[in-house]
């Protein structure tokens, strides 16, 4: 199994979702609303940041849990629906799970994805 997260800009929130609906065997994805700063931030922005929070930059962050055969398709659908061409469109960073439980139904593993 993968989590797949990826910072995306707000206006991309609804063609992504809408997207990734269209991923065969995908059950679902979690969305929340996050603040932060990348490498595009200057010296003097960073002592800015520090002093003033609201200088953060509003991104999304997409989280995804998926079978190992569809992380590549998860991903592709991101990076495409996401690309503006412009800097700041985002990241998406891939990480291996190792287990999860459905509490429901106490499925374990992938099933419970």
């Amino acid at each position: 199994m993968k989590h797949v997260i990826a910072f995306i800009q707000d206006h991309k929130l609804t063609p992504v979702t809408h997207a990734l609906h269209g991923v065969e065997g995908l059950t679902g994805v979690t969305a929340a609303s996050v603040r932060g700063f990348g490498r595009t931030a200057s010296s003097e922005d960073k002592r800015a940041i520090r002093d003033e929070l609201e200088l953060l930059t509003q991104r999304i962050r997409l989280d995804v849990f998926c079978r190992d055969d569809l992380a590549d398709a998860v991903i592709e659908t991101i990076r495409s629906v996401a690309h503006t061409g412009l800097r700041g469109d985002g990241k998406v960073y891939v990480a291996p799970v190792e287990d999860a439980l459905r509490i429901e139904t106490g499925e374990r593993g992938e099933e419970a994805v």
